[in-house]
C-alpha cells in the first residue's frame, strides 16, 4: 500500500510539511508553478534548498504582496486572534470558507481545506469560550495560514496517498509570546487539537508544532506511531525557518507497506451479574464508543458461578472512550489491557458491474496472499429484487469477480 510516514521529531508547520511534500512530487519546480495558479488572494509561494544540521531539504516561503511575514509560528502569530486592535483587518471563518471555494483547484482538496479550518476555528472557539462565528484572524496571518493548509492538501491530492502515518509530535517546551500575553507550550488550540494524540515535550524550548501544523495532521493522519515497516521511494525534508541544536525539519517518507502491521489494544473484564438483555445492550454502546470488535466468551468464575469474558478490540485513539463505555455500561469495576501487534492485510473496496447489477468486492493482498469477498449486503439486496437464492446470484457473477 502506498504510504506517507511523517516524522514530527521537531514538531510541524504548515511550511515545512509543504516543503517536505514538494520534495516527494516528480517535478518540484512544476508543482509549485502549480501553486501559484490556485489564486490565493496575494499570496506568491516561493522554495529555495536550505540547510540545518548538515541536512539539506526545502525551505517554502509565502509572500503577502510581495512581503514575507515575520512570524514566529507561534499559536496567535499564525492566526493572530486579536479583538482589541480594531484597525486591524481580521477574516471570520465564513470568510476563509469562502476564499477557499473560489480557488482554482478541486472539490476535494477545497473540502480537505475547509474542515481543517473548521478544527482550527472550533479549537479556537474552545479556547476563548465564544462562538464559532464569533472567532476572527487577522488577514495577512490568515492569507499565510490558508496558504499553508491549501498547499498541503493540494499536494497529498497530488501524490495520490491515503495511507497516512503520522510519529509521535514533538510539541517543544518553554513558553510562547502571543496577543493576549505569555502562554506555555503547546498553546492551548494547539493541545485542544492534538487531543487524545500522542505528544512529547522534548529538549527544545520553542513552540514546535503551530496550530496549522497540528490540525493538518490530526486531519490527514490514519494513524499516530513509529514508522511501519515500509519500502521506502522518497524522503522529503521540510526545512524551518528557526536554528536548534537538533536539524529543524520535518522529514516524510514515501513507501509502500506491503503486508503491513499495526498497533492494537485488547481490553478484557469478567461479568458474571449482567443479564443478556443488559450485555446486549452494553455491545451496542461499546461498539458505538469506537470498538472495533467487541465479544463475549462464556467462562467460569469464582464460586463456580458462569459468567462471560468480555474481550474488546480498539486503538489507541480510541481507547480512552472505550474504557469509559465499558465501566459505564457493565457492572466490571476492572478492565485488564493488552497492547498488540496486528499482521493485517492491504484492503481496499472496488465496484464491480455484473449481469445482476454493481456488486461491491473488497479485496485483500499482502504476505503473498490474494482475497476476494463480495458485499453480503450487495448480494442480499440483488437476491431480494431478482427472486433469486444467495447461491444462485453468487454462481451468476462469480466470473465477474474472479477477472
Amino acid at each position: 500500500m502506498k504510504t506517507l510516514y511523517i516524522e514530527c521529531k521537531m514538531g510541524a508547520a504548515g511550511d515545512m510539511l509543504t516543503a517536505a511534500l514538494l520534495e516527494l512530487v516528480d517535478d518540484k519546480d512544476e508543482a509549485l508553478k502549480e501553486l501559484n495558479k490556485i489564486g490565493i488572494p496575494e499570496v506568491t509561494y516561493t522554495a529555495s534548498s536550505a540547510d540545518k544540521c548538515g541536512i539539506n531539504g526545502t525551505h517554502v516561503t509565502v509572500s503577502i504582496n510581495g512581503v514575507e511575514e515575520e512570524i514566529e509560528h507561534s499559536h496567535h502569530d499564525e492566526h493572530n486572534l486579536n479583538h482589541e486592535h480594531h484597525h486591524h483587518s481580521h477574516s471570520s471563518l465564513a470568510d476563509i470558507t469562502h476564499i477557499i471555494e473560489h480557488l482554482a483547484i478541486n472539490d476535494e482538496v477545497k473540502k480537505h481545506g475547509i474542515e481543517i479550518y473548521n478544527s482550527i476555528a472550533e479549537a479556537e472557539s474552545a479556547v476563548h469560550g465564544e462562538p464559532v462565528s464569533e472567532i476572527h484572524f487577522h488577514e495577512v496571518g490568515t492569507m499565510d495560514a490558508i496558504a499553508d493548509v491549501i498547499a498541503v492538501c493540494y499536494l497529498i491530492n497530488k501524490l495520490q496517498v491515503k495511507n497516512i502515518i503520522v510519529s509521535p509530535i514533538n510539541v517543544g517546551s518553554g513558553t510562547v509570546k502571543c496577543a493576549h500575553g505569555i502562554l506555555p507550550v503547546p498553546a492551548p488550540a494547539t493541545a485542544l487539537l492534538l487531543k487524545g494524540l500522542p505528544t512529547y515535550n522534548g529538549t527544545v524550548e520553542s513552540e514546535l508544532c503551530t496550530p496549522t501544523g497540528a490540525a493538518i495532521l490530526k486531519h490527514f493522519g490514519k494513524e499516530f506511531k513509529s514508522m511501519p515497516t515500509m519500502t521506502t521511494e522518497k524522503i522529503g525534508y521540510g526545512i524551518g525557518k528557526k536554528d536548534f541544536p537538533v536539524a529543524n525539519c520535518v522529514r516524510i517518507f514515501l513507501g509502500d507497506t506491503i503486508g503491513s502491521t499495526d498497533e492494537i489494544i485488547e481490553l478484557n473484564c469478567n461479568i458474571d451479574d449482567m443479564s443478556g438483555e443488559d450485555l446486549g445492550f452494553a455491545l451496542d454502546a461499546i461498539y458505538e464508543s469506537g470498538a472495533r470488535e467487541a465479544f463475549f466468551t462464556p467462562v467460569q468464575m469464582k464460586k463456580n458461578r458462569p459468567g462471560v469474558l468480555l474481550t474488546v478490540i480498539t486503538t489507541t485513539t480510541d481507547k480512552d472512550a472505550v474504557v469509559k463505555s465499558i465501566f459505564a455500561n457493565t457492572t466490571t469495576i476492572g478492565i485488564r489491557e493488552k497492547i498488540c501487534n496486528r499482521f493485517i492485510l492491504d484492503r481496499k473496496i472496488e465496484t464491480i458491474n455484473t449481469p445482476l447489477g454493481p456488486v461491491r468486492v473488497k479485496k485483500s493482498s499482502g504476505y503473498g496472499v490474494q482475497k476476494s469477498k463480495v458485499e453480503f449486503d450487495d448480494l442480499s439486496k440483488i437476491a431480494k429484487e431478482k427472486g433469486l437464492s444467495l447461491t444462485e446470484v453468487r454462481t451468476t457473477i462469480a466470473h465477474f469477480i474472479n477477472e
